[in-house]
């Protein structure tokens, strides 16, 4: 642990950032490889909860690394691949939504430290896995709306779960003063804000079949041919099924019917969570009450 905290200090190349990112998914190893001490330990839970909340925290500092504009060659660490500074800022926001939502960190988040909530959103909102885990970030936003929100996440509610597109837009500048206040989400305000707008628009365009392209145009402030370029660039980059009547003004969406197989894993994934949750509750409950005997 000291030396992961030293690494984190020293993330001056990209070399250090996947040293540290290294050190960080051993120790996550190391933790998961504990949880088999629990029958043996009666505080064991507690604790595992503890050491995942700080990896939670600590790996804040990785994740949200700039990539650095000099870089060597090759990895002056034997056997360490470090990727182009270009490709850095995805792959670790990659990463970082892979290691929040998988069941036991995503559980610590919960439990003890949901102010996270927003890192995870504005790295969902960025990165390229926004599509796989979308449905299960809403699911904890709702859950944890009493617990904690703030404009990020308030921004994915009004979108995703109430459809207030006008909200949604209120809140994006919401979000933009959080994001300057923000120590590590500063650097990544004008990629969050891009990626967003793009967010809003694909999600309008998803629930309507016509759409106006003057409408839209207002909507960017640009010119309704620079909005058309745009939406024809946003239809390609977001695979949806439409087309554009130049001469109506008009975005046409065609239908999208999700396949079998994907409903069946979405439905699984959901299944999966909310078995775990289950679990954890009647762990807490019977623990309650074996305390109160």
């Amino acid at each position: 642990a000291p030396n992961f905290r030293i690494e984190i200090l020293m993330l001056q190349t990209n070399d250090n950032v996947a040293n540290a990112l290294k050190d960080a998914e051993t120790l996550q190893k190391m933790i998961d490889d504990r949880d088999e001490l629990g029958l043996r330990n009666p505080g064991h839970h507690l604790e595992q909860l503890q050491l995942r909340s700080w990896l939670l925290h600590w790996s804040i500092f990785i994740f949200f690394k700039n990539p650095m504009e000099e870089e060597p060659e090759e990895s002056k660490t034997e056997g360490l691949e470090v990727l182009p500074a270009a490709e850095m800022p995805t792959y670790l926001l990659n990463k970082m939504v892979e290691f929040f939502v998988s069941q036991k960190y995503l559980n610590a988040l919960q439990t003890n430290c949901p102010w996270l909530l927003r890192y995870l959103t504005a790295a969902v909102i960025i990165s390229k896995s926004r599509r796989r885990t979308l449905r299960l970030l809403v699911n904890v936003i709702r859950q944890e709306q009493y617990t904690y929100r703030d404009p990020i996440t308030e921004f994915v509610e009004c979108l995703c779960v109430k459809f207030d597109f006008e909200a949604a837009q209120e809140k994006l500048l919401d979000c933009e003063k959080v994001l300057v206040g923000d120590y590590f989400l500063v650097n990544f305000r004008e990629e969050f804000m891009n990626k967003a707008r793009l967010f809003i628009f694909e999600t309008y365009c998803r629930i309507h079949t016509k759409i106006d392209t003057k409408m839209l145009s207002s909507k960017l402030n640009m010119g309704n041919e620079d909005a058309e370029r745009w939406i024809v660039n946003l239809i390609r980059e977001a695979k949806l099924d439409a087309k554009i009547d130049s001469e109506q003004g008009h975005v046409i969406m065609g239908k999208r019917h999700a396949s079998s197989y994907q409903q069946t894993i979405d439905k699984t994934k959901d299944l999966t969570y909310r078995s775990y949750q289950l679990i954890n509750n009647v762990l807490n409950m019977n623990n309650e009450q074996k305390k109160s005997n």
